[in-house]
């Protein structure tokens, strides 16, 4: 074990005890002791992107006990909130981030809307509008549409990167971010509304906000503008070819790689705790006894997860590999990196959604009980829809492979085939027939996150 991952360890070993169970204030109250400790650094993201992956997987570990709120809330402050600032930020604003780790100040990040958001495709309607005559932006929610929808830890956060389409003299640029305070001395600042989402069937020590802004005023510097700004009251591309949007992206990148190996180690734990369990727990047979790790239905399930799981744990290994290095050159990822995180957030999700499922079943009154893990997998369910919903990704990722195909007639024969059947139907129905064929696109993407997987743990020989 490295030394930052034994440092790490004992800063996050109370989080069982404390984070299980508690009101989301005290949550907040931990992340910012932890944030305080500066052992992981806000500016790792980019300075050691090594640290941020494992500091996220060594706290996935405790996901079978304290479920997913604290991880959430984590990932959140770091990847982003941090993140996106490390990302878009000028100078100025990255090395505010040192204050803020010292002060112990929480960020929250209000990309999603009640109706726009991640599922469809980055498309934002809150707008954030440059009134030269103050020098100042406008921010708004033009209706309730564009309300932020699911911000966690948007009601203990101090300060927000807020995504909003950028209006200069009338024209849209697009998506931008903003960084601004959200709360001062503990209350929100004027024209920002903040409300609770509920309870939820999991992760309540997470605090999830619909957040409404309504004519807040933000000052020049709210823009993080290290790749367009504001200047001499138009807007101004500072580097070419690299757009806002793009790098805002690239949070979702990191964010969907640490949310599938984290349902990884969530799949890891409950099967090595039930493992425990049946290796103990003796069963009645005609002769003697059997240990339930000997029965047969489980013997083959245990061996068939171990090596689905390690199928899929070696894209995330490689994955993580490719990402930190895009991280550190401060480079977007290709768009074989951009598929390979894809897949990964869906092959990960789905086979520790199926192997636990499974186990549940096999075992009997055993998942029934609290304590086991089981109580937990809606885990599994929250990351399914985190950073990307799954069936969305895959749309893409059948679209992407089917424009491929058009272009240069490649791939396996099975792809070949589902792409001629699945492009004829295009032309003879429009695009209605992307929704009529709409098992066929699925199954295009599950040929394609097959094949991905299979290219990456063929050389390991799993």
């Amino acid at each position: 074990m490295s030394s930052f991952a034994e440092s790490w360890s004992q800063h996050i070993a109370d989080v069982p005890k404390t984070c299980s169970g508690m009101h989301y204030n005290e949550s907040a109250a931990r992340l910012r002791v932890l944030l305080k400790s500066g052992v992981l650094r806000l500016t790792d993201i980019k300075n050691n992107p090594e640290h941020f992956f494992e500091a996220h997987d060594l706290l996935s570990q405790y996901a079978t006990t304290v479920g997913p709120g604290f991880g959430i809330r984590f990932t959140v402050q770091y990847n982003l909130f941090a993140g996106t600032i490390m990302a878009l930020g000028n100078p100025d604003q990255v090395a505010a981030l040192d204050t803020m780790q010292a002060e112990g100040v929480l960020g929250c990040f209000c990309l999603t809307e009640r109706l726009a958001g991640v599922s469809s495709g980055l498309a934002v309607d809150t707008t954030c509008e440059w009134d030269d005559s103050r020098q100042m932006f406008l921010l708004n929610c033009p209706d309730e549409g564009a309300k932020k929808n699911w911000i966690s830890q948007g009601l203990t956060a101090d300060k927000a990167v807020v995504v909003a389409t950028l209006f200069v003299k009338s024209k849209s640029y697009g998506p931008h971010a903003f960084v601004m305070d959200l709360r001062k001395n503990g209350e929100l600042v004027p024209g920002v509304t903040a409300e609770d989402m509920g309870d939820k069937t999991i992760g309540n020590d997470l605090d999830n906000a619909r957040i409404n802004f309504s004519n807040v005023w933000l000052p020049k510097t709210a823009l993080l503008d290290r790749y367009g700004g504001i200047e001499a009251g138009d807007y101004v591309q500072h580097k070419p070819g690299t757009a806002n949007i793009d790098m805002i992206g690239q949070r979702l990148y990191t964010g969907r790689a640490v949310i599938a190996s984290s349902t990884l180690f969530f799949a890891r734990n409950l099967y090595a705790r039930t493992r425990e369990y049946t290796d103990n727990k003796k069963c009645w047979q005609p002769k003697g006894t059997l240990m339930l790790s000997d029965v047969p239905q489980l013997s083959t399930l245990f061996e068939e997860a171990d090596h689905e799981l390690r199928r899929v744990e070696a894209l995330r290994d490689l994955v993580a590999k490719r990402l930190s290095e895009c991280l550190r050159a401060d480079v977007l990822p290709d768009s074989k990196l951009v598929e390979m995180v894809t897949v990964l957030k869906v092959k990960a999700i789905e086979t520790s959604i199926a192997l636990c499922f499974r186990l549940k079943q096999e075992l009997g009154s055993y998942a029934l009980m609290g304590g086991t893990g089981f109580e937990k997998m809606d885990y599994l369910q929250c990351c399914k829809f985190a950073e990307g919903d799954s069936r969305i990704l895959m749309q893409k990722l059948a679209r992407d492979r089917l424009m491929e195909f058009k272009d240069n007639q490649t791939g396996s024969q099975q792809e070949a085939a589902i792409c001629t059947e699945l492009g004829m139907a295009l032309m003879a129905g429009g695009k209605k027939a992307w929704n009529e064929k709409w098992k066929l696109v699925y199954k295009l993407a599950d040929t394609v996150i097959e094949r991905v997987v299979d290219e990456v743990a063929a050389p390991s020989k799993l």
